[in-house]
Parts: C-alpha cells; structure tokens; sequence
C-alpha cells in the first residue's frame, strides 16, 4: 500500500460520509456518472480504494466529479490550494486536470488571486529533472510525436476558430488524456522534452481558450496557467507570453482590472525578446486594452500606438506560431474596441469598418464578434438604423456558433433593443435573437 493510495482513499471516504453515502451507494452514483448504471463499481471495489489497497485509476475523473474531490498535493490532482495554484511537477499537474475534465458538472470560479499565482509557477528545471530520472519507458519520443501534438492542435483549432470552442473541447481533451499522457511520461531526449513541453503548451492553451468560450471561466484559467508553466519550462518566450495573455483576457473579461493590468504587463515583458511584430502588437494591444478598462488613457494610448507600429510593419503572411495568426484585420478590431472604451466612437467605427471591409475576417465566429461591437457602436453615435442593420448582419453570421462571447452579444443587443420598442423594426430583429 502506498502513501500516495492511502492518502486518496482517506480523501475519498472523508468525501464519501460527508455526503452520507454507503459504499455501495457510492458505487452507484459513479456508474450513473460514467453512464452505465448498476454497472459501477461494487461496495468491496470502493472499500479497497478507501483502505488503499488499490488505486481507482479509471474511475478517477468520475470520483473527482461525483465527490467534488480536491486530491492531496502527492497525487497530483488538484491544482489549487485555497483558490491558488501550488508548485510541483507540472506534468502530473496538467494530466490530473485533463482526467478530472469529464464531462464536469459544476463550474468553476475564476479569481484575480490565481491568475497572478500562476505568475510563480513554473519550475525551471523540470525538463531537465525529468530527463535525468525517467523510468525506463517503453514509449520512446522523438520529432514524429512532437508534429503529431502540433498538427492535431492547429486543426482543433482551426474548427473551434470557426464554429466556437463549446463544438470540440471534449476532443481536445481525450486527445490529452489519450496520447499526449504517454508521450510526456515517455522517455525523450532533453531537447525533444522542451519541443514536448512547448507543443503540449499550445494544445493546453487551446483546451483553455475552449472552456473560456463555452463559459467555464475557472477551468479555463487552470488550463492557461497550465500552459503558462509547460512553456516557461520549455524556455519558449511566446508561447508563455501567449499564455499570459490568455490569463490578461480573461480577467479583462471578467472586471479584474489591477489584475488584468499586471497579467498584460507580465505579457509584453515576457516578449520582450522576440522579434516577430505581430506577436509584439498581439501582447502590446492586450495591454492598452487592460490600461483603458482601468482608466488609464497614458497607459492606453501609449501600446495601442506601438502596437499600431508593429503590426504595420508586420508581414501579412500568417506564420507557423499561435500570435503570428494575429492579422491587421484582428488588430483593427481590437483597437476599435479600446477606442470606444476611450470614447471615441467615430475612430472606432471606422477600425471596425476596417477590420470587416479592408481586410475582412475569415473565420465567422470571430465576424459575428465585430458586427456586434458595431451595432453597439453605432448605437452610441445615435445611428439606430446602422446598429439594426449590424445586428442583422450579426445573427446571420452566428448561426450555429457555440461560443459564450457570442451568446453574450445576443443577450447585450436585447437588452439594448429594450429601450428602443418604438422604432421600427426592432421588435423584428428582438423576435429573430429570442429564437435563435
């Protein structure tokens, strides 16, 4: 018996007569949870994990669900200690999230206080510690399993990109649980480990940005600070920018202000280095974009003017990175958004004119998103009829989008249209959001 099984089954049976369930009730709630009804485990099964005699490795995920499990720090499991991360080994880490991603039931609550947490993570000498101690494992990792990881995130991707992140995180998800556990508990060179790491960096961030539009703030967050620590390991500066980043957005989302702040300034220092101008543009508008929530126009002009600098001396090409996809047309919409937030709603329609009609936007998901801030816009400059034609224009365009940002547009334009009854053709445009 060992401490690590003796430990969760003590979690298990404290979980277990909180809830004043029998083992064998127990048993049945776990079967109803993997979908298979009497078919669970059987009284003796749990009683073995309690006593740790066994470790209830598949039924893991369930157990974490049912019980609302938080795993003591030797298993790896929970990656939070009183609503902050805790430092360890970040691959047992982001596996143990990735195993307790099962069909949640509960959401999870995101804090300013993890997010700056997960600025101290990252445990520089993983790879190499890793590297030193393997068990000799008989999965061998090489380049193959590197593009494999890269391949499979940029095509996940590319589908959530168009139709929202609530379509495929489940696949991203099994594709971690599946292959990628194995190939990181592998055995790898010290170099195929950071390119490892790096790539498992890009695939974590897109099960991040997936949860985030599907609405699961929490896990979101534990996801990008997953990818954060994974990419600082593999000593890749953009992609732990990138990971910052998401943080940044997330917590401007959600009114974090000071923290959004400090994540977007964690952001451009971490990309300082870089030479890529669209990448410097990505982190440095993010930034402007934290300043002017938080009311801090110097701050604000400031990046968004530098961010203008690179991004127009940027190659319009995409490139193989995550922020080397930032194009012109996704800057011009963002800083047409920080304009209107300064106030200046005739500059800022013009950068969303820009970002549709110039340049154009390839991906719907992300189309739908500006016609819906010009609505708004728009609407700010007292152009009823301009708002009404954008919003037309908008749920057109997300038909059959499963993202949060996207539902919450549709909840952010009725509520507007509320006070505007009277004109004509709004409670048309009301009739078509409530249907949709």
């Amino acid at each position: 018996m060992s401490d690590d099984a003796d430990a969760i089954g003590a979690v298990i049976r404290s979980a277990r007569t909180k809830k004043g369930w029998s083992q064998g009730r127990l048993g049945r709630e776990l079967g109803a949870a993997e979908g298979k009804g009497a078919e669970g485990p059987q009284r003796d099964q749990v009683s073995r994990w309690e006593r740790g005699d066994r470790s209830p490795k598949y039924w893991m995920p369930f157990l974490i669900d049912v019980l609302d499990l938080q795993l003591p720090a030797t298993h790896g499991g929970s990656p939070t200690d009183e609503g902050h991360p805790r430092p360890g080994d970040t691959v047992a880490s982001v596996l143990a999230l990735g195993r307790s991603d099962v069909e949640r039931r509960q959401f999870l609550a995101a804090s300013s206080g993890y997010a700056l947490a997960a600025l101290g993570l990252p445990d520089l000498d993983s790879i190499t510690r890793r590297t030193r101690l393997q068990a000799d494992s008989t999965v061998r990792v090489g380049r193959g399993e590197v593009t494999a990881v890269r391949q499979m995130t940029r095509a996940l991707g590319d589908a959530a990109a168009e139709l929202g992140g609530g379509h495929a995180r489940h696949l991203v998800v099994h594709y971690l649980n599946a292959d990628v556990d194995r190939w990181l508990n592998g055995t790898w060179t010290e170099a195929v480990g950071r390119d490892l790491y790096a790539a498992t960096a890009q695939l974590v961030h897109l099960a991040g940005w997936m949860a985030q539009d599907e609405g699961n703030q929490g896990l979101a967050q534990q996801y990008y600070a997953h990818s954060y620590s994974l990419a600082a390991e593999a000593r890749d500066s953009e992609l732990s920018a990138t990971a910052l980043r998401g943080l940044a957005v997330q917590a401007i989302d959600l009114g974090h202000r000071a923290a959004a702040v400090r994540l977007s300034e964690a952001c451009v220092d971490e990309a300082r280095q870089l030479n890529d101008p669209k990448a410097l543009a990505y982190y440095q508008v993010t930034l402007s974009d934290a300043a002017a929530r938080d009311g801090d126009r110097r701050i604000a002009t400031h990046y968004l003017a530098a961010s203008q600098s690179n991004i127009e001396r940027s190659a319009p090409e995409p490139g193989e990175s995550w922020a080397s996809h930032f194009s012109i047309g996704r800057w011009a919409h963002h800083s047409g958004m920080i304009l209107a937030q300064l106030g200046d709603y005739e500059a800022a329609q013009d950068h969303l004119h820009h970002a549709l009609d110039v340049h154009g936007l390839d991906r719907r998901r992300s189309r739908a998103i500006v016609l819906a801030d010009l609505g708004t816009v728009r609407l700010r400059q007292d152009d009823v009829d301009g708002a009404l034609a954008a919003w037309h224009e908008f749920l057109d365009c997300s038909d059959g989008i499963r993202s949060v940002k996207v539902e919450d547009a549709v909840q952010d334009m009725r509520a507007r249209l509320s006070r505007l009854r009277a004109v004509a053709g709004v409670a048309e445009l009301d009739e078509r959001a409530a249907a949709r």
